[in-house]
């Protein structure tokens, strides 16, 4: 892949790349949607990545290219504002390179930058976070810029929540920084603590992309950040504002009066899930994996019935998986509206049994699932 990528940015530059560095996607293993609420989640960055390459130039323009169509974008470095429409796949090393500047990075020259990536598009693995925790790590690297992988993770994420739009929390970009082979990512929103502890290795992760793509900026996502951020207003009422991870279900049933019937179960989700990330994590530590995977079950379903952000193709494969007795248990994984769905399974759920799924799956739905397993990976760096 580093191989790929050098050459390719020979070809378009004309010059070879002065430093690399790469991300991995991630699986969002527990937490759905509780991340920007302040709540906890547990991910697994994964074996497949975005790398980047970026050279210095002798002036002030900034230069994107993609390695599929050789376009190529070039800026003014005194210009970062994002970029509309066909232009808008460069908004994310763009952002993180104004974002680096603002945190202290030096720059008095441009730079030629490229991206390559193994990651499958639109199955809810978070190529962003992966192409910004990337583009942290080069740029820093290309200006001597010296920022800690938690300031990296920040500026990820601010860059995705300011500069492109998305008004997520800050699960992707901490699992695809703090990510490590064969281990979980442990995150505590509020306070923005990570740990990591080991993931039992007779598990296997199995990724079933509906192939029903979704587009989170435009909307849906936006929505259930409002509908939440509007329960925790009412939730707070009569003092400090705060966010739905300070709540008990006992708070949120004492002003349901005071709620739409949207905003009360989509704080009842997050409220509900906040406790199985804590459940499952300490049932990770005693290794009892069925009674995880009984809660990845219950995650989805609250996902279906509470927060909506399931659908029908998603929902089709969780309950399909659930008649294989090697799969510990399977949920819409990522933002939802589409994408994939992950299963937890042992080492025995075969490629035979991923067909099984796929075949049941296309005689629903006039069309199979892209399958894949992958492995958990190391976090950002260079390379």
């Amino acid at each position: 892949m580093k191989e790929t990528l050098e050459k390719s940015f020979k070809e378009i530059y004309g010059r070879s790349p002065e430093v690399f560095a790469q991300a991995p996607g991630r699986i969002e293993f527990i937490g759905n949607h509780t991340d920007y609420n302040g709540g906890y989640v547990m991910g697994a960055a994964i074996d497949k990545v975005v790398m980047c390459a970026a050279a210095k130039r002798a002036d002030k323009k900034l230069r994107f290219a993609s390695i599929k169509t050789g376009e190529i974008v070039e800026l003014d470095m005194d210009d970062l504002t994002p970029r509309k429409r066909e232009q808008n796949w460069v908004n994310y090393p763009l952002g993180v390179f104004k974002y680096l500047r603002e945190a202290g990075l030096k720059a008095e020259v441009g730079f030629d930058f490229l991206d390559i990536s193994s990651l499958p598009a639109g199955a809810g693995l978070s190529s962003s976070a992966a192409i910004e925790l990337s583009s942290a790590f080069a740029l820093s690297a290309l200006y001597g810029f010296e920022a800690d992988l938690k300031t990296k993770v920040r500026i990820g994420k601010k860059s995705e929540n300011l500069f492109v739009g998305m008004p997520c929390g800050i699960l992707d970009q901490g699992v695809s920084g703090f990510g490590k082979k064969d281990a979980l990512v442990f995150i505590d929103c509020k306070t923005e603590d990570f740990s990591n502890f080991p993931l039992p290795g007779k598990c296997r992760f199995w990724l079933f992309n509906s192939t029903k793509k979704h587009a989170l900026v435009d909307g849906l996502y936006a929505d259930r950040h409002n509908e939440c951020m509007r329960a925790a207003k009412v939730l707070s009422e009569g003092g400090e504002d705060r966010l739905l991870r300070e709540f008990s279900l006992d708070d949120l049933e004492a002003v349901k009066g005071k709620l739409t019937d949207v905003e009360y179960r989509r704080a009842r989700h997050v409220i509900e899930e906040n406790a199985r990330v804590l459940k499952a994590e300490e049932l990770l530590l005693k290794g009892d994996i069925e009674g995880v995977g009984k809660l990845l079950y219950a995650s989805h379903n609250s996902s279906r019935t509470l927060f909506e952000n399931s659908c029908e193709e998603l929902d089709f494969l969780v309950d399909t998986l659930k008649g294989f007795k090697n799969v510990y248990g399977a949920r819409l994984s990522g933002g939802g509206f589409g994408g994939a769905v992950m299963a937890l399974t042992d080492e025995t759920f075969s490629e035979e049994d991923a067909r099984k799924v796929a075949k049941t799956y296309a005689e629903k739905f006039g069309q199979e699932p892209k399958i894949f397993t992958c492995a958990t990976g190391d976090g950002a760096k260079l390379c």
